[in-house]
């Protein structure tokens, strides 16, 4: 059951010094999946990975060839965002409008948000712009413009407390 019929990122194996950035950005795409079906349909994580990873992370599905994605770096989001959930949500709650709690928030929308949080104060090794930058584009795979703005005033809000250093640098 992938989000609006959304299939994780189409295109060419390419060789050269983005393939690293393709399959980390083929990751992010697929864990926001995997984190939108868990949410609507209540599947498990072992039962995810085991999907994801046999089915989707570069493989071909209905003649499709999907980029290879980084497993590691998936497994690595998916499991951080479902450990660190119950501390994740209360800090995009505080991020997002008042009026407009993360409950309230299209299920798509949630997934991209916790994932992109989660990277934000865990992947040290990604800068914080880039991380805000790639979760707006995976917002764009599935919603409008207007919600791909509220994903990056939500994710840059909390990149700069979890990265204020970065972002004070300019």
């Amino acid at each position: 059951m992938m989000a609006e019929s959304k299939k994780p990122a189409k295109g060419s194996d390419r060789k050269g010094p983005d393939k690293k950035a393709n399959r980390r950005g083929a990751a992010r795409l697929a864990a926001v999946q995997a984190l939108y079906q868990m949410d609507i349909a209540g599947a498990g994580l072992n039962d995810i990975f085991a999907e994801f990873e046999s089915h989707w992370l570069g493989g071909e599905v209905e003649g499709d060839k999907y980029l290879p994605a980084e497993a590691a770096f998936f497994r690595d989001v998916v499991a951080g965002v479902v450990r660190d959930q119950a501390k994740l949500d209360p800090l995009i709650d505080d991020a997002l409008s008042k009026g407009w709690p993360l409950k309230r928030i299209d299920a798509i929308l949630r997934a991209v948000l916790r994932a992109g949080s989660y990277e934000l104060e865990h992947r040290k090794d990604v800068p914080g712009r880039v991380v805000v930058s790639e979760y707006v584009d995976v917002a764009h795979a599935f919603v409008e413009k207007d919600e791909t703005g509220m994903v990056n005033a939500v994710l840059d809000q909390i990149a700069r407390q979890f990265r204020a250093d970065e972002f004070l640098r300019g």
